[in-house]
C-alpha cells in the first residue's frame, strides 16, 4: 500500500503533480481532510487556520493558536491517514512525520523562485509581481518557522527528501514517472516491520490527541510510546488526579490493549513546574 509524502510549496506546481500522480496511481489524495480536522479539535474557522498556515495570520490569531496543539492533531490525522496506505499526503510536515518508516516516499517537488512568482501572478490575475513574490516569500518564510519550531530542521534541505525535482525543465509526466519508479523500488516496499513501526507512530499520535482533548490532562508533557497496542507513559505529573486520568484515558481509547504506567508524583510541584506548559 504506497505511501507517498510531498512538499506543499506556493507554485511549485506540486499539487497538480500529485493530482496526476493519485490519478495513475488509483491512490487517495489528501484534500480538506486536515483542515476540518483541525477546525474541530480547536475550535477555530477553516480561514483561521489556513491564515495562520500562510503566515497571514493578524497579531490576536498569532497569539490565540497553541502551536502545540495544532502540532498534536496535525501529527494524529496525518499518521491516520498513511496508516491506511494508498494516498498522497501533500504539505502539513507529511515529509518530516513520516521519515522514520521505511516504506514512505518523500518528495520535494520545486521550481525556481521567479517561475513562482509568476504563477502565483497569473493566478492572483495581477501583473504586480513585487505583490506576488511577497506572498511566495511570506509562505515559505511561515512554513520555514513551523518546520523548525516543530522537527528542528531546515526546511528544504534536500536531506530530507528520498527525492527532490525541480520543474524548471521537467515536465508533470516526467515527475510522476520519476515518483513511480522510485515507489516501485525494493527499498519502499512495505514489510511487517515498517507497517508495525507506522502503527505504533498512528497510536501515539491518538493517544497524544485524546489527552489533549480533555481539560485535565492536556497540559500534560509526558512520553508515550506504544508498541503493538501497549502504551507506556513516562515522565512527572503535579497531581495524583493528573495521573490518574491519564492513566484511565488511555487505558480506555481503541487500539489500547493495555497501559504501563511509569508517571511519578512530583513531590514539590511548587519549586518545579515544568511538567506542564
Amino acid at each position: 500500500m504506497p505511501v507517498i509524502a510531498m512538499t506543499q510549496e506556493m507554485g511549485s506546481l506540486a499539487k497538480d503533480v500529485s493530482e496526476l500522480l493519485a490519478k495513475e496511481m488509483g491512490l487517495e489524495l489528501m484534500k480538506h481532510e486536515m483542515v476540518d480536522h483541525l477546525a474541530t479539535h480547536m475550535s477555530m474557522t477553516k480561514s483561521a487556520i489556513r491564515r495562520v498556515r500562510e503566515g497571514k495570520a493578524g497579531l490576536l490569531e498569532r497569539i490565540s493558536v497553541d502551536e502545540r496543539s495544532l502540532a498534536v492533531y496535525t501529527a494524529q490525522e496525518v499518521l491516520t491517514l498513511a496508516e491506511k496506505g494508498n494516498i498522497i499526503l501533500r504539505g502539513w510536515g507529511a515529509t518530516c512525520l513520516l521519515r522514520p518508516v521505511s516504506h514512505v516516499v518523500s518528495v520535494r517537488i520545486t521550481r525556481p523562485l521567479k517561475q513562482r512568482v509568476e504563477w502565483v501572478a497569473e493566478h492572483l490575475e495581477t501583473d504586480d509581481l513585487e505583490f506576488a513574490e511577497s506572498e511566495v516569500r511570506r509562505s515559505d518564510e511561515a512554513h520555514a518557522a513551523r518546520m523548525h519550531a516543530q522537527f528542528g530542521v531546515a526546511w528544504g534541505s534536500p536531506l530530507l527528501y528520498d527525492l527532490v525535482l525541480n520543474m524548471e525543465r521537467l515536465s508533470m509526466e516526467s515527475c510522476v514517472a520519476q515518483i513511480r519508479l522510485l515507489v516501485g523500488r525494493p527499498e519502499f516496499q512495505e514489510t511487517p516491520q515498517s507497517r508495525s513501526m507506522l502503527a505504533n507512530m498512528a497510536l501515539e499520535a491518538h493517544v497524544r490527541a485524546a489527552l489533549k482533548d480533555h481539560a485535565s490532562t492536556r497540559d500534560l508533557r509526558i512520553l508515550i510510546e506504544a508498541q503493538d497496542g501497549m502504551i507506556k507513559l513516562s515522565g512527572i505529573v503535579l497531581r495524583e488526579e493528573e495521573r490518574a486520568d491519564a492513566e484511565r484515558l488511555v487505558s480506555g481509547l481503541t487500539g489500547v490493549r493495555g497501559v504501563d504506567s511509569h508517571l511519578r508524583l512530583m513531590m514539590n510541584s511548587k519549586r518545579f513546574t515544568s511538567a506542564k506548559y
